[in-house]
């Protein structure tokens, strides 16, 4: 594991420089595809590769809001945005997030209750424990500031090609089922917000996941043999449309239609507090092993 943990620690040092310089970006009237699509070139410039699309939520957004390709969006002054980046050396997945007060006004104790939970979480864990005392502490922290998890997501394990992998690490104890790895990386990813606890999809996928039976019947969406070979370098890992605007947004945007109608292509829309209240998050990735806990990102 020794040179797989290197790796790791490489990826997550890429991941916490470029989830620092993307706050920084964070600013009224940047928008939100440049500063994505930023975060993805800075990854690559320092060796690695992005693990999923970078998302940037906004609000009442939790995640999976992802840039199209001629996304114009901007961030506005009182915004609360989060910034869900993720970094692969050779398929070794990094999963890390933050939440910026755009503007640098606003829900500064909902952001401190998602840091303080995460915080919590990290100290509560060990190899074996149950996911349950990993779950209280998150709980603990974000309801004893005066906030609420939001339910229905969660951290979860990472492995080699692979974003979301068992156990998953809930916000909340009622939900909370099985034990942390004795090998292996866990994404601990907090939520709090000052709403009730639920969300749920809402609005247009952009981001998608190819399906490994796929591979071999792409042809027969009319996808040519160079856009297939950029679909399949993925190796299964989640994808945007901007990533293959070589293409022609309007032949990508067609066969990512097709695939998806034929069931060979799993889309992520975003995930809203059904409350309507603003959300906040921070995640990072931990290594639990001999070695101990050792944060990643």
């Amino acid at each position: 594991m020794s040179e797989v943990l290197k790796t790791l620690r490489r990826a997550g040092a890429i991941a916490r420089e470029v989830r620092e310089l993307g706050a920084k970006l964070i600013i009224p009237g940047a928008t939100l595809r440049s500063v994505c699509e930023t975060v993805e070139a800075e990854i690559e410039k320092r060796g690695g590769k992005p693990a999923f699309p970078t998302q940037t939520s906004i609000n009442a957004v939790a995640a999976h809001d992802c840039p199209t390709p001629d996304d114009e969006r901007t961030y506005q002054a009182g915004d609360l945005a989060k910034l869900d980046i993720g970094v692969h050396i050779d398929g070794w997945v990094v999963d890390t997030a933050t939440t910026v007060n755009v503007g640098g006004a606003g829900n500064g104790r909902m952001v401190e209750a998602a840091r303080q939970a995460l915080a919590a979480a990290i100290q509560a864990c060990k190899p074996g424990i149950a996911v349950r005392d990993v779950s209280t502490a998150i709980e603990r922290a974000i309801t004893s500031a005066g906030f609420t998890p939001l339910e229905s997501l969660c951290g979860h394990g990472v492995g080699q090609w692979i974003v979301h992998a068992p156990p998953a690490i809930t916000n909340t104890i009622r939900a909370a089922e099985g034990r942390l790895p004795m090998r292996g990386v866990i994404a601990i990813e907090p939520f709090a917000t000052d709403g009730h606890g639920r969300s749920g999809p809402r609005g247009v996928s952009e981001v998608f996941r190819l399906l490994p039976e796929a591979r071999n019947r792409l042809g027969e969406f009319g996808i040519g043999d160079g856009f297939a070979q950029s679909l399949l370098s993925w190796r299964g890992l989640p994808i945007a449309r901007r990533y293959f605007r070589a293409f022609g947004n309007e032949v990508v945007a067609e066969a990512f239609r097709r695939l998806e109608q034929a069931k060979l292509l799993h889309s992520y829309p975003p995930l809203v507090a059904l409350s309507g209240r603003p959300v906040a998050q921070a995640e990072h990735s931990v290594y639990l092993g001999p070695e101990g806990v050792i944060q990643l990102t």
